[in-house]
Protein backbone atom coordinates (compact mmCIF):
# COMPACT_ATOMS: atom_id res chain seq x y z
CA UNK A 1 0.00 0.00 0.00
CA UNK A 2 1.44 3.28 -1.10
CA UNK A 3 -0.07 6.70 -0.69
CA UNK A 4 -0.57 8.64 -3.82
CA UNK A 5 -0.28 12.39 -4.06
CA UNK A 6 -4.02 12.93 -3.78
CA UNK A 7 -4.14 11.89 -0.13
CA UNK A 8 -6.07 8.68 -0.90
CA UNK A 9 -4.88 5.14 -0.40
CA UNK A 10 -6.01 1.86 -1.95
CA UNK A 11 -8.37 -0.28 0.07
CA UNK A 12 -7.43 -3.91 0.64
CA UNK A 13 -9.73 -6.48 -0.99
CA UNK A 14 -11.98 -4.07 -2.88
CA UNK A 15 -10.33 -4.26 -6.24
CA UNK A 16 -7.74 -2.38 -8.07
CA UNK A 17 -9.37 0.95 -8.65
CA UNK A 18 -11.01 1.44 -5.27
CA UNK A 19 -9.63 4.12 -3.04
CA UNK A 20 -10.80 5.61 0.20
CA UNK A 21 -9.78 8.97 1.59
CA UNK A 22 -7.29 9.00 4.43
CA UNK A 23 -8.46 10.30 7.79
CA UNK A 24 -5.54 12.54 8.76
CA UNK A 25 -3.24 9.64 9.63
CA UNK A 26 0.05 9.76 7.81
CA UNK A 27 2.66 7.13 7.54
CA UNK A 28 6.32 7.96 8.09
CA UNK A 29 7.93 9.23 4.95
CA UNK A 30 4.79 10.86 3.58
CA UNK A 31 4.25 14.57 3.06
CA UNK A 32 2.19 14.84 6.25
CA UNK A 33 5.07 13.54 8.32
CA UNK A 34 7.37 16.16 6.83
CA UNK A 35 4.90 18.92 7.81
CA UNK A 36 4.69 17.56 11.36
CA UNK A 37 8.51 17.57 11.51
CA UNK A 38 8.60 21.23 10.51
CA UNK A 39 6.07 22.10 13.20
CA UNK A 40 8.17 20.33 15.85
CA UNK A 41 11.30 22.14 14.64
CA UNK A 42 9.47 25.49 14.87
CA UNK A 43 8.66 24.85 18.53
CA UNK A 44 12.30 23.95 19.23
CA UNK A 45 13.54 27.11 17.50
CA UNK A 46 11.14 29.25 19.53
CA UNK A 47 12.57 27.78 22.71
CA UNK A 48 16.11 28.48 21.52
CA UNK A 49 15.25 32.10 20.77
CA UNK A 50 13.71 32.49 24.23
CA UNK A 51 16.86 31.08 25.83
CA UNK A 52 19.06 33.41 23.80
CA UNK A 53 16.99 36.43 24.85
CA UNK A 54 17.18 35.31 28.49
CA UNK A 55 20.97 35.25 28.23
CA UNK A 56 21.37 38.52 26.30
CA UNK A 57 18.75 40.63 28.11
CA UNK A 58 20.73 41.12 31.37
CA UNK A 59 23.77 42.20 29.36
CA UNK A 60 21.65 44.74 27.48
CA UNK A 61 20.22 46.08 30.73
CA UNK A 62 23.73 46.52 32.19
CA UNK A 63 24.90 48.22 28.98
CA UNK A 64 21.93 50.59 29.07
CA UNK A 65 22.62 51.38 32.74
CA UNK A 66 26.25 52.17 31.92
CA UNK A 67 25.25 54.44 29.05
CA UNK A 68 22.73 56.30 31.20
CA UNK A 69 25.23 56.56 34.06
CA UNK A 70 27.87 57.97 31.73
CA UNK A 71 25.41 60.52 30.35
CA UNK A 72 24.47 61.51 33.89
CA UNK A 73 28.13 61.99 34.89
CA UNK A 74 28.63 64.23 31.85
CA UNK A 75 25.60 66.30 32.74
CA UNK A 76 26.71 66.72 36.36
CA UNK A 77 30.21 67.73 35.19
CA UNK A 78 28.77 70.44 32.96
CA UNK A 79 26.55 71.64 35.81
CA UNK A 80 29.42 71.99 38.29
CA UNK A 81 31.62 73.74 35.70
CA UNK A 82 28.89 76.34 35.24
CA UNK A 83 28.56 76.64 39.04
CA UNK A 84 32.31 77.24 39.40
CA UNK A 85 32.24 79.95 36.72
CA UNK A 86 29.25 81.67 38.29
CA UNK A 87 30.86 81.49 41.74
CA UNK A 88 34.12 82.95 40.39
CA UNK A 89 32.23 85.83 38.71
CA UNK A 90 30.51 86.67 42.00
CA UNK A 91 33.76 86.42 43.96
CA UNK A 92 35.54 88.68 41.42
CA UNK A 93 32.81 91.32 41.86
CA UNK A 94 33.42 91.31 45.60
CA UNK A 95 30.34 89.36 46.77
CA UNK A 96 30.47 87.69 50.19
CA UNK A 97 31.59 84.08 50.55
CA UNK A 98 28.05 83.18 51.67
CA UNK A 99 26.64 84.58 48.41
CA UNK A 100 29.26 82.71 46.35
CA UNK A 101 28.49 79.42 48.12
CA UNK A 102 24.75 79.96 47.74
CA UNK A 103 25.13 80.48 43.98
CA UNK A 104 27.32 77.39 43.65
CA UNK A 105 24.84 75.30 45.69
CA UNK A 106 21.94 76.52 43.57
CA UNK A 107 23.65 75.57 40.30
CA UNK A 108 25.62 72.47 41.31
CA UNK A 109 23.21 70.96 43.80
CA UNK A 110 23.10 70.72 47.57
CA UNK A 111 25.76 67.98 47.71
CA UNK A 112 28.44 70.17 46.11
CA UNK A 113 31.36 71.44 48.20
CA UNK A 114 32.87 74.83 47.43
CA UNK A 115 36.35 76.19 48.14
CA UNK A 116 37.31 79.76 47.33
CA UNK A 117 40.94 80.82 47.26
CA UNK A 118 42.76 84.06 46.42
CA UNK A 119 46.41 84.51 45.42
CA UNK A 120 48.32 87.25 43.55
CA UNK A 121 45.17 89.11 42.54
CA UNK A 122 43.36 86.03 41.22
CA UNK A 123 40.33 84.33 42.73
CA UNK A 124 39.81 80.60 42.23
CA UNK A 125 36.60 78.72 42.96
CA UNK A 126 36.69 74.92 43.18
CA UNK A 127 33.52 72.85 43.18
CA UNK A 128 33.43 69.12 44.02
CA UNK A 129 30.58 66.65 44.14
CA UNK A 130 30.14 62.91 44.49
CA UNK A 131 28.22 60.72 42.05
CA UNK A 132 24.50 60.93 42.77
CA UNK A 133 23.08 57.87 41.02
CA UNK A 134 23.39 54.34 42.42
CA UNK A 135 25.64 53.12 39.60
CA UNK A 136 27.95 56.15 39.73
CA UNK A 137 27.88 56.11 43.52
CA UNK A 138 29.13 52.52 43.49
CA UNK A 139 32.09 53.54 41.38
CA UNK A 140 33.07 56.28 43.85
CA UNK A 141 33.53 58.98 41.24
CA UNK A 142 34.23 62.50 42.48
CA UNK A 143 33.66 65.26 39.95
CA UNK A 144 35.40 68.60 40.23
CA UNK A 145 35.57 71.88 38.36
CA UNK A 146 37.68 74.99 38.81
CA UNK A 147 37.22 78.54 37.59
CA UNK A 148 39.55 81.52 38.11
CA UNK A 149 39.36 85.21 37.45
CA UNK A 150 41.13 88.48 38.19
CA UNK A 151 40.01 90.09 41.44
CA UNK A 152 38.27 93.35 40.45
CA UNK A 153 38.48 94.87 43.92
CA UNK A 154 42.14 94.05 44.64
CA UNK A 155 41.64 92.31 47.92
Amino acid sequence: MVCDQGGERPTAGTGRGSVRPSRGRHRPGTAGAVDAGHRAADHGERGAVTAEIAVVLPALVVLLALLLGTAHVGTVQLRIEEAARAGAREAMRGESMAAVEQTVQRLAGSGARTRVGAAAGWITVEVRTEGETPLVGLLGITLEATASGKDEHGG
